[in-house]
């Protein structure tokens, strides 16, 4: 029998600085919840909103797998590793930090704002090759069904981190019911509600929601309304 926690949008912890507001799903800067440190190897899902021309200066990352997914805007990067680039809506970044990197994340619009999700994994191999790696996804192929956007190294679909870890986007339309399989047993699920609303597994779910799955092999997913969902299918053990 499956288990499952509830982590309602307003339950998060929330920060408003002079150019960023800041949403945290698990315990981060000076935000601390011991019932919420992790949910398996997902460490952080922050959902950040960024003024027009400002950002996170150069700052050091280790060990752990990053996931950038910006949802709005033009998000500028730049790192140790001499990488240098713009993602924006349906691009995906991934950096494993391994033996250390770092970067800097900014605005590249002074007239606009931008939106990103921002996801850290406990990686399963530390000390690795920092790497960096982006992809544009074709946002018309998560329409009523998931769009695998990170996978374990070595797979061909999506984009590799040191982790047996799948994410998937699905964009459903309103009534559209749908179920997801697990991809690797003993895997758990974390799904976000982006937008909109859901009923997974008969628990009702409203925008920027997530339910956290255990002991399950697939799930049921009902869109209630146009919605966007994000699964994370990640190990429980770190």
């Amino acid at each position: 029998m499956s288990n499952f926690i509830i982590q309602k949008a307003a339950s998060r912890g929330h920060a408003q600085h002079d150019w960023l507001d800041t949403y945290h799903s698990f315990s981060f800067a000076n935000y601390h919840d011991p019932e919420k440190v992790h949910f398996g190897v997902l460490r952080v899902l922050n959902d950040d909103t960024i003024d027009g021309g400002m950002g996170f200066g150069m700052h050091p990352h280790d060990n752990m797998e990053i996931i950038t997914i910006p949802t709005f805007g033009d998000l500028q990067h730049k790192d140790s590793m001499g990488n240098s680039g713009t993602i924006s809506q349906g691009d995906v970044q991934v950096m494993s930090a391994g033996t250390g990197i770092q970067h800097s994340e900014a605005n590249k619009n002074k007239d606009k704002k931008v939106h990103l999700f921002q996801i850290w994994i406990f990686p399963n191999h530390r000390n690795v090759v920092p790497r960096y790696d982006q992809k544009t996804f074709d946002v018309k192929d998560r329409i009523n069904k998931f769009q695998q956007i990170v996978s374990p190294m070595g797979n061909d679909e999506g984009l590799n981190i040191h982790q047996d870890a799948w994410f998937s986007l699905a964009n459903f339309d309103n009534n559209v019911e749908a179920n997801y399989q697990v991809k690797k047993s003993g895997n758990g699920l974390y799904v976000f509600i982006i937008e909109g609303d859901a009923t997974i597994n008969g628990q009702a779910l409203n925008k920027r929601d997530a339910i956290g799955i255990t002991d399950a092999e697939s799930i049921e997913i009902k869109a209630n309304s146009d919605t966007q969902i994000l699964v994370m299918d990640i190990p429980m053990n770190l």
